[in-house]
């Protein structure tokens, strides 16, 4: 029986995950759960991840300032730190449920482990996540389809090509959300009230004006079912960074696998404005 079976069956009997803490969620990870954390440890904020060499880290921290929509910047690890205020006690390198490892822009390995590629000259940026605003959306009746259906959220890349900044450029990625027509205005007003985990949507309706032509083949994360009545939503989406690796190609990138978030130790309303 693997660990990811064991504590999917352990939750399941004991505790809702979304009544987790931070640093008990991120325990389960550190031994081995494997898992999309939507809905996961009510009231504590999500995280993207981007770890890069020491050497491209100015390119990187310039991208996000030029595009904060996508890349909103909630901390910084100097090169070599594995720890920090948003994961106190935490370990940057194990306490991810899995992470994505690129070499010269490739895809290379999907580890739940990256102690094997730390190296001292690797700067982690912590970067606003939507996942945050999700629990806001529920309390306001907005119904979350991929929470609903037990699925990662949708993520696609855009027509959009995002601000290069040095040596960094790439396509902006979106979440997708399906909302009810009669709620879009209350999804945008609650939404909007978070702009350090990406704010009021990007786009609401016709998928293709952002290049995107198959909603049902998402470049990251799963598929949801659009019940009739509802309407696409686009929030920019931190999955962007990775994006820009795929496209800009530095000899060794660290991400989050999409959907698969660092949750951290500040707390929702901390982000609320």
């Amino acid at each position: 029986m693997n660990a990811d079976f064991e504590f999917r069956h352990l939750l399941a009997d004991t505790v809702s995950t979304a009544a987790l803490t931070a640093a008990e969620a991120r325990t389960l990870f550190r031994s081995g759960l494997v898992t999309p954390t939507a809905g996961w440890c009510a009231g504590y904020a999500q995280a993207n991840l981007i770890i890069v060499p020491k050497s491209q880290a100015f390119d990187f921290l310039l991208f996000a300032h030029r595009n904060p929509k996508s890349c909103p910047i909630l901390g910084v690890l100097d090169a070599g730190e594995t720890s920090g205020p948003l994961l106190a006690d935490g370990d940057i390198r194990t306490d991810l449920p899995q992470y994505t490892v690129y070499v010269d822009g490739e895809k290379v390995a999907e580890p739940t482990d990256i102690s094997g590629y730390w190296r001292d000259d690797l700067v982690t940026f912590i970067v606003g996540c939507s996942f945050t605003f999700e629990a806001a959306l529920q309390e306001g009746g907005i119904r979350v389809a991929h929470i609903d259906q037990g699925t990662n959220v949708p993520m696609y890349r855009t027509s959009i090509w995002c601000r290069p900044a040095g040596s960094i450029s790439g396509p902006l990625v979106v979440s997708m959300r399906p909302i009810p027509a009669a709620q879009v205005s209350d999804a945008v007003r609650i939404t909007s009230r978070y702009p350090a985990v990406h704010g009021a949507p990007v786009h609401v309706g016709n998928p293709e004006e952002l290049g995107i032509t198959n909603l049902g083949r998402p470049d990251f994360g799963d598929p949801v079912e659009i019940q009739e009545g509802y309407v696409p939503v686009f929030w920019a989406c931190g999955v962007t960074p990775q994006a820009a690796v795929m496209e800009s190609k530095p000899s060794l990138a660290i991400g989050h696998a999409p959907g698969h978030m660092l949750i951290t130790d500040a707390r929702d309303s901390s982000y609320l404005v």
